[in-house]
């Protein structure tokens, strides 16, 4: 038998699955729907789809999501407790910092060093102990991030060991995310990391359970968002890495099914439409221009310009706008009756009633963690419970309990629940392109939909018994979004630029001169994408919206053959790959410093501090490389050095350095799956059948 790499891709609306062979040859794939409420039911029915015997020859498993991605998208995560030292308030509002700890709190604390390295406080101990001691059972995980942290991290460090003897909750560090200088965005990348473990936790550990079910005995690994892979434990305590794991691994398995030396690759979900660049063969890997949503997290990554734009987003009016798709991902009609039959004849009775802004509503739940539970009021408790008996129709419920349809509201946007509604999917079933849920459901909500536009909010001219026109109107908006998303992802190229209202403007000016919606006179001048760059389209939605987007567009299409299993694929095709970058400076005329893990450390001689930083790299890099499960590691060098040559000086004026030490290696393969921490995190994880509760 010939050992086999099984890919996984949990997303936000389907969880795929793929085995191949030693040459990347695709030998079996399947598709199921991602169950949120309980991710192990999702995964077993993808996995029960592979022939058996092969399943059992699996000696890799790897693991893509876009959960993460989704979340940040959609303004969801768990509570945090953010610890700065030496932040300033205005640090903190320009980072947007309490938007991102999720209901927990960021608490400024004395500390901090200089850009040389050097203490600027004393590090106030006793007020970070106050603020673990009031926030450790409020929220879900501990963040720390000290004022030039990547130049010194004592601060950081001792701020981590008092959060571990006063809790067991998790707790993430600056220095170990990021290397670059910007304080404020290195703690959004630290706030993002602590509120994402807790889903992390729970894939990685319903992912173990079900391998332990089939007794496949093959390490676990789980795609980065630069596409190269590191093991599951340390993923765990980096999630903020796999945020664009989903997206990473689209463009990996995009790249291996379909080379193209110049391309643009668009990979359409059911929460989010990701876009990369691929120039002479290879994506931009960056650590500058990484953007989801709303948001640039540090972290290196394949350059992806991933938005709210899928086949799951809700299709609503927009004040002043009028049709308005996204960014909020809501349950397709088609979906939600193809789960629960009998939300049929609900529809059958609302479609010739009244409509009111809750007719295609109803809500469902997703995921709550512990602290989150805690947090519940009496009635958000109540609310909870009667979501987990099935969906609740917030029509029927805003007539009888005006306090529990609140209390969904709440949960709701606390991203533990989330409603159904009307969407591109639900056009795409009206309209014949796909089938695969209830069509009469997707029908009747179409009516309903456009019965709401027109006697609620005055817009559309619509046959109010006639399901197909509304459809239409959502399935050409789409079309057209994704033209406007293609060129405002060509255009965020620049990590400087932060003005995404102006960016968005040029893109949607751009897109209409090019598709031909804003025609220009008499031919005064012209602009067309690259005609030599591939579109090339993955995800379950790309033959409904894609062809007629290259013809807009005027480009060549490819669609691969497993075009819709394209992340379960790129899943298995990477390597590991870890780099650390060490900074050297020279503070003072003929004092070079090399800011090494353990601390500043000064040199009289330039080559010498350059020696050290680099095998201070090194050694780090493949300590990282064994950690992430590599074996054969090799490594290499890059140095990046600003100086001047200047004739008038006996020798070259140097400012600063940067050694990148690279380290690769395969994934170890056979060996079996390593054993995750029992207090990883203080989530009671729903892969255990011995831990589901309402």
């Amino acid at each position: 038998m010939h050992p086999l790499r099984l890919g996984i891709d949990t997303g936000g609306t389907y969880t795929d699955a793929v085995l191949l062979d030693d040459h990347g040859a695709v030998v079996s794939t399947a598709k199921a729907l991602t169950t949120h409420h309980q991710l192990t039911a999702g995964i077993h029915e993808a996995l029960g789809q592979l022939p058996k015997e092969q399943l059992g020859q699996s000696a890799l498993v790897s693991l893509s999501t876009t959960l993460a991605t989704n979340a940040v998208v959609e303004g969801r995560g768990t509570p945090v407790c953010l610890l700065l030292a030496g932040y300033t308030p205005k640090q903190v509002d320009q980072a947007q910092l309490e938007q991102i700890v999720r209901g927990g709190g960021c608490t400024l604390i004395t500390g901090g060093h200089d850009a040389g390295g050097a203490e600027r406080e004393v590090l106030d101990l006793a007020r970070a102990r106050q603020a673990i001691l009031e926030q450790r059972d409020e929220v879900a995980a501990f963040g720390v991030s000290s004022l030039f942290g990547v130049r010194n991290p004592e601060h950081e460090r001792r701020l981590r060991k008092l959060v571990n003897s006063l809790t067991d909750k998790p707790v993430t560090c600056g220095h170990e995310l990021a290397s670059q200088l910007d304080a404020p965005r290195r703690a959004l990348t630290v706030a993002l990391n602590a509120s994402l473990i807790p889903y992390i936790d729970e894939l990685i550990r319903a992912i173990q359970t079900i391998l332990g079910e089939y007794r496949i005995s093959a390490p676990l690994m789980m795609v980065k968002g630069d596409g190269s892979l590191i093991s599951a434990e340390l993923a765990l305590s980096r999630p903020v890495e796999t945020i664009l794991s989903g997206p990473a691994a689209s463009v990996m398995g995009a790249t291996l099914m379909h080379r193209q030396d110049n391309a643009i690759i668009a990979d359409m979900g059911g929460t989010t439409t990701d876009i990369a660049i691929v120039t002479q063969g290879q994506p931009v890997v960056s650590a500058k221009a990484t953007v989801i949503g709303e948001w640039r997290p540090m972290i290196e990554a394949v350059r992806v310009f991933s938005v709210g734009l899928g086949g799951d987003s809700e299709a609503r009016f927009q004040g002043g706008v009028g049709l308005a798709i996204g960014p909020r991902r809501v349950i397709p009609m088609s979906l939600l009756a193809h789960r629960n039959p009998e939300i049929l004849a609900i529809l059958e009775q609302r479609v010739t009633a009244p409509a009111s802004a809750r007719s295609n509503r109803f809500a469902v739940p997703i995921f709550a963690e512990a602290s989150q539970r805690r947090k519940f009021s009496q009635i958000e408790e109540k609310a909870w419970q009667r979501l987990n008996e099935g969906p609740l129709d917030l029509e029927e419920i805003a007539e009888t309990d005006r306090e529990l349809t609140r209390a969904v509201a709440r949960l709701v946007r606390g991203g533990v629940a989330i409603y159904s509604g009307f969407t591109p999917t639900d056009a795409a079933h009206v309209l014949g392109k796909v089938d695969h849920w209830s069509v009469r459901a997707a029908e009747l909500a179409a009516v309903i939909w456009a019965r709401q536009m027109r006697q609620i909010y005055g817009w559309g001219q619509f046959d109010l018994a006639d399901p197909a026109a509304p459809s239409q109107v959502v399935h050409d908006y789409v079309i057209k979004a994704i033209c406007q998303t293609l060129v405002s992802a060509c255009l965020a190229t620049d990590p400087q630029q932060h003005n995404h209202a102006e960016r968005e403007r040029t893109a949607r000016l751009f897109s209409e001169w090019i598709t031909g919606f804003t025609p220009m006179d008499a031919g005064l001048f012209s602009v067309q994408l690259d005609p030599e760059r591939t579109l090339v389209a993955v995800g379950a939605p790309a033959t409904v919206y894609y062809p007629a987007v290259a013809e807009q567009f005027r480009i060549p299409l490819a669609l691969p053959e497993h075009a819709a299993v394209a992340n379960a694929i790129g899943a298995v095709a990477g390597s590991i790959v870890q780099r650390v970058q060490i900074t050297v400076t020279q503070p003072i005329q003929g004092i070079f410093r090399v800011f090494r893990p353990d601390g500043p450390a000064d040199h009289a001689n330039l080559e010498q501090a350059l020696s050290d930083a680099e095998f201070q790299a090194t050694a780090l890099a493949r300590v990282h490389a064994a950690n992430a499960g590599a074996q054969e590691i090799r490594t290499s060098v890059a140095r990046d050095l600003d100086s001047v040559d200047d004739p008038d000086s006996p020798a070259v004026v140097f400012f600063e350095g940067r050694i990148t030490a690279t380290a690769t290696g395969r994934p170890a393969v056979g060996s079996g799956p390593a054993a995750l921490p029992e207090t990883a995190t203080s989530v009671q994880s729903r892969a255990d059948p011995s831990n589901q509760q309402n």
